[in-house]
């Protein structure tokens, strides 16, 4: 087969050399290819250097893929091509393109007379920081990034590969979903996509880019895989669009409101970060692989630490107001803690009552779980729970020490939490702090009331190293709502019920709601001062890098759903 691109396009016309016909193959200005079967047994073998040459026509129309007016298309758009983002994403010179060749199978509809090389995917691997990574890229500038069963077994292929090598896998989408035209044969590619996924999970790190459009059964991979990064005004993903919408239910929304980037990273979960463009979507793509292991067996990079271990920040002491209603804000003691202050969190938008993200502690990698008391006072309810249960079992998957900063005065009450499943939804995150092995350290800086003190990474369910602040406050509930129930009687008596009421809870507070009853009881290990954070974090981090630990023989556990 002879390929060779228009005149109004850069590529090299044709031979026309030997005696009888040659099958051909004519590309218009977008390198979209015809052909034109026939025998040619009296040409003259090529030559070494013609035979060069065929192949860098080849390679060149690959690489044109839907040709330099689509190109500008997506840059109007604010949009990098699929080459250009891998350039982008990877150290410079380190990709190595696999089923560059590639042609769909599909002869229906005419597709047999479109066709191009790579057919809408790039899909090979490279480095990032120097460590191996495998990607893929769907190209919007022909057949829209579309999958076919061709395209889908390149992804398989390099997903395959990764598994075998232990290294992650990285897809950059921007499609209009399967390709109509092969019908079932798209599908099936699909189905083989996500059987890799599911298969991957928690054996390599899988990361998905949503930098277009992303739309029915394609919204299903980057489900299964560990993160979802989002594009704003330039990405959405649903599972059915507007107009499908508007028909069946009669309901009016735009893309953007329907399955935007704000839309995903503040109300429904499904992404965990928001970029404003290619760029700095593709830098946080190689941010959070620097967090984390290549794959399962192996640690996640360790930095050079310039930060004094021994470091101490008074200002810690007073970050917990007098006043036990008072919020703050705990990703102030979690940055203070920190190497360098830096804190890379994940889902910033999303359940913000409950934070969880990345950090260094003397370098090492660290995934940081705190409920944060400026929203909601800190409570966990299903969206916090949801949202702090997957974070765990990410990092128990691939070695990441826990960090736990807690301030939780329950579980949020009311009838829209118990009808929304509160009940298991809220188990799943005792389930993934009891199930995960990883070394877990949790520090107790105020509230600890109730079954949210077991879920947040309690002494009972395998927790390492338990550290209280001072004004931890460690109880069944909060001495008010305790005095209404202990004390009931006594009140319902009492001449002037609100001054007995006062002092009963002075009293209990005295009493319990201090870390010193859980001390005494082994469930703290130590209580320490708000400025030895860091180094009493790093001391315990040290003490616990031979850890092992491993549950019951069993093919997988049953997590609440």
């Amino acid at each position: 087969m002879r390929f060779r691109r228009d005149a109004t396009d850069t590529g090299e016309q044709p031979d026309d050399r030997g005696q009888g016909t040659q099958e051909r193959v004519v590309g218009d200005v977008c390198g979209t290819m015809t052909k034109r079967r026939a025998s040619s047994y009296n040409a003259p073998p090529m030559k070494l250097e013609e035979k060069i040459q065929e192949l860098k026509r080849r390679d060149g129309l690959a690489e044109a893929g839907g040709g330099k007016e689509r190109r500008e298309r997506q840059h109007q758009e604010g949009k990098m091509s699929a080459r250009e983002r891998i350039e982008f994403l990877l150290d410079e010179g380190t990709f190595e393109e696999t089923d560059k060749l590639v042609t769909h199978r599909c002869t229906d509809f005419g597709m047999d007379e479109q066709k191009y090389f790579g057919d809408g995917f790039v899909t090979g691997y490279g480095r990032i920081e120097g460590r191996l990574v495998f990607v893929s890229a769907q190209d919007f500038t022909v057949f829209g990034g579309s999958l076919s069963e061709a395209n889908a077994s390149k992804i398989v292929k390099i997903m395959d590969t990764a598994m075998r090598v232990g290294a992650p896998v990285i897809g950059l989408n921007d499609s209009g979903g399967a390709r109509i035209q092969e019908g079932v044969m798209s599908l099936a590619g699909y189905a083989d996509i996500f059987l890799r996924n599911t298969l991957a999970s928690g054996v390599i790190p899988q990361i998905s880019a949503i930098m277009g459009p992303c739309a029915g059964g394609a919204v299903y991979s980057p489900a299964i895989t560990d993160f979802i990064l989002m594009v704003d005004k330039t990405s959405y993903m649903f599972i059915t669009g507007p107009d499908v919408i508007k028909t069946v239910t009669h309901e009016e929304v735009t893309k953007e409101q329907l399955g935007g980037a704000h839309t995903h990273n503040e109300m429904s979960g499904v992404a965990h970060f928001l970029a404003h463009d290619d760029a700095e979507c593709l830098s946080m793509v190689r941010e959070l692989f620097s967090f984390m292991p290549s794959n399962n067996l192996e640690d996640p990079p360790r930095r050079e630490c310039t930060d004094p271990i021994e470091r101490m920040d008074e200002k810690l002491d007073s970050l917990v107001p007098a006043e036990s209603n008072k919020p703050y804000d705990i990703k102030d003691a979690v940055r203070t803690v920190v190497d360098d202050g830096y804190f890379f969190e994940v889902q910033e938008f999303y359940a913000q009552n409950i934070v969880v993200g990345f950090a260094r502690l003397n370098g090492r990698s660290v995934g940081i779980v705190a409920n944060q008391p400026a929203i909601l006072a800190g409570t966990l309810d299903i969206n916090a729970s949801i949202k702090g249960a997957r974070f765990v079992r990410f990092c128990d998957c691939f070695n990441i020490p826990l960090i736990t900063f807690e301030d939780v005065p329950g579980f949020l009450p009311g009838t829209k939490q118990e009808y929304g499943g509160i009940i298991t939804h809220g188990a799943k995150l005792l389930f993934a702090f009891a199930e995960a092995t990883v070394p877990k350290i949790t520090v107790i800086t105020r509230k600890a009331y109730g079954g949210a003190y077991c879920v947040m990474a309690s002494k009972h369910i395998r927790c390492d190293v338990n550290y209280a602040w001072p004004t931890a406050e460690i109880a069944v509930m909060g001495p008010e709502g305790a005095v209404d129930i202990v004390y009931k009687r006594e009140l319902d008596k009492a001449k002037n019920r609100a001054e007995m009421r006062q002092q009963k809870v002075e009293e209990f507070r005295d009493r319990f709601a201090n870390p010193y009853v859980a001390a005494e009881r082994g469930f703290v290990d130590a209580v320490i001062q708000p400025r030895e954070t860091r180094k009493k974090l790093i001391q315990a981090l040290e003490m616990l890098q031979t850890k092992r630990d491993k549950n019951p023989p069993k093919k997988h556990g049953n997590i609440p759903l």
